[in-house]
C-alpha cells in the first residue's frame, strides 16, 4: 500500500517582532505629527523672512531718492525754486505760502507713489513666494507620506492573493512604520491561516472521497451480479445513489473551500463557450422536461479559470432548468459584453420567487421556502459557488424575480 503523502508544512514564524519595546522618552519618538509640524513650522519662518526681506528692500528703494534732492533754489535775491522730480514747483517768484503749499503736494504725491509701488511689488513677491511654498510642500509632503504609497502597492498585490508579500518598511520609527509592522505581522497570519486551510481542504478531499469510491465499487460489483435478489439489487440502487449524493456534496464543498481565494494564475476564457458546453451537458434533460433552450452567446473573453468560470455557467443553466414549470417552459442563456463588462445572463420560468427570498438563496444548503436540502434537485450549494467562484474573479452576481415566475440570474465579470 502506497504511504499517503505528507501535508505541506506550514511557514515558517516570523524572526522579528513588530511589537517593539517602548523607548526611554516617548515623546522624543521622531512622529509624523512632529515632523509635519517642524516641516510646515520651518517653511513659514522662512517664507516670513524672505517677505519681510523683500518689502525692507522695496521700500528702501521707495524712499531713496538718490544723491538729486527734491527741489534746488536757484536764485539768490528772489525765491525761484525748480524741481526734476516735482513739476508743480516748477514756477518762479513763489511766495513763501505756495513754496510751501508745492512742497507739502510734491511729499504726498512722493508719498503716494511709493506705496503704490511697494504694494505692486510685494504682491508679485508675495506670488511668488506662494507658488515656491506650494511646490516645496508638495514635494515635501509626497517625501514624508512615500510609506503610504508603498503600503497601498503591497496591499494590492496581497488583493491578488500574493500573500507572500510583506513592506518591510525601514526608516524613522514613526506611525506609518508601526502601522506597515502590524500590517506585517496580520499578513503573516492570514498566510498561516491560508496556508491550514489549503492542507486541510487537501486532506479532507483525500479522506471524504477515499470510501465514498469504495462504497460505490462495492455497490456496483453486487449490483452487476444477476442471480442478486430483487430485494437486494433494489437496496443497492438506493444506497448507490444516496452514495452519489454524498459524492456531490464532498465535491460541492471541496470546490466551496478552493473558490473562496482569489484566482492567482488566469488564462482567457470565452464566456460564451463555457455556456455553450453548460447547456450543451443539460441538454438532454431539458428535452426531458420539454423545456426550450434559447438565447445568444456573444464572444466575451474574460482573464480567469476555464473550470471554476464553466461551473458557474453548468450551476446557473442546471439551476434554471430543474426549478421550472412543468409545460411550456424556457431558459434563456446569453452572453455579451456591456460597459467593459463581460456579462452573463441565465433567465427562466418557473415558480414565484418573493423578492425577500432572493439573498437566502446564495446560502450554503439554503432552498425557497426552507431550511436544508431534501430533494433531489441537488445538493444546496450551486448558487453558493456561484458567488464565491465571481467573487473569486472579482465579479459579483445578482438576481432578479422575473413577473410571472422564474429568475433572472446575471454574472458580471471584468475584462
Amino acid at each position: 500500500m502506497a504511504a499517503t503523502p505528507a501535508p505541506p508544512q506550514a511557514p515558517p514564524k516570523p524572526t522579528w517582532d513588530p511589537r517593539r519595546p517602548e523607548p526611554p522618552f516617548p515623546w522624543l519618538r521622531p512622529t509624523i505629527r512632529i515632523r509635519l509640524t517642524l516641516l510646515y513650522g520651518g517653511m513659514f519662518l522662512i517664507a516670513g523672512i524672505l517677505l519681510l526681506s523683500i518689502i525692507y528692500l522695496l521700500a528702501a528703494q521707495a524712499i531713496n531718492t538718490g544723491n538729486e534732492p527734491l527741489f534746488k533754489i536757484v536764485g539768490a535775491r528772489e525765491l525761484q525754486v525748480t524741481s526734476d522730480n516735482c513739476p508743480a514747483i516748477k514756477a518762479d517768484n513763489l511766495t513763501f505760502s505756495q513754496f510751501n503749499e508745492s512742497i507739502s503736494a510734491c511729499i504726498d504725491d512722493q508719498r503716494r507713489h511709493a506705496l503704490d509701488n511697494l504694494l505692486s511689488r510685494s504682491l508679485l513677491a508675495l506670488l511668488g513666494l506662494a507658488i515656491i511654498a506650494f511646490a516645496f510642500g508638495y514635494a515635501m509632503a509626497g517625501r514624508v507620506l512615500s510609506p503610504l504609497g508603498r503600503i497601498t502597492r503591497t496591499a494590492r498585490a496581497v488583493a491578488g492573493s500574493d500573500l507572500s508579500r510583506r513592506i518591510e518598511l525601514d526608516g524613522p520609527d514613526d506611525e506609518l512604520k508601526e502601522l506597515a509592522d502590524t500590517f506585517d505581522e496580520m499578513l503573516e497570519r492570514l498566510q498561516r491561516a491560508f496556508t491550514a486551510q489549503q492542507r486541510f481542504v487537501g486532506n479532507a478531499s483525500h479522506e471524504l472521497r477515499t470510501p465514498l469510491a469504495i462504497n460505490r465499487t462495492l455497490l456496483e460489483v453486487h449490483l452487476s451480479d444477476p442471480n442478486a435478489p430483487m430485494e437486494l439489487q433494489q437496496l443497492g440502487k438506493t444506497l448507490l445513489a444516496t452514495n452519489e449524493r454524498s459524492e456531490q456534496l464532498v465535491e460541492g464543498l471541496l470546490l466551496l473551500a478552493r473558490s473562496d481565494n482569489q484566482i492567482v494564475e488566469r488564462k482567457p476564457v470565452d464566456l460564451a463557450e463555457v455556456a455553450s458546453q453548460a447547456i450543451d451537458q443539460v441538454h438532454a434533460e431539458a428535452e426531458a422536461k420539454g423545456l426550450v433552450i434559447r438565447g445568444e452567446q456573444k464572444p466575451a473573453v474574460v482573464q480567469g479559470n476555464g473550470v471554476l468560470l464553466e461551473r458557474i455557467a453548468l450551476n446557473l443553466v442546471q439551476n434554471a432548468v430543474r426549478y421550472n414549470i412543468p409545460e411550456g417552459g424556457w431558459v434563456e442563456v446569453t452572453t455579451e459584453i456591456q460597459h467593459g463588462q463581460a456579462v452573463l445572463v441565465v433567465s427562466n420560468t418557473g415558480p414565484v420567487v418573493p423578492a425577500y427570498e432572493i439573498d437566502n438563496l446564495f446560502e450554503p444548503f439554503r432552498r425557497l421556502r426552507t431550511e436544508r436540502t431534501g430533494s433531489d434537485k441537488g445538493v444546496g450549494l450551486g448558487l453558493s459557488i456561484v458567488r464565491s467562484v465571481a467573487r473569486a474573479h472579482g465579479g459579483h452576481i445578482s438576481a432578479q424575480p422575473r413577473e410571472g415566475g422564474g429568475l433572472v440570474m446575471r454574472v458580471t465579470l471584468p475584462v
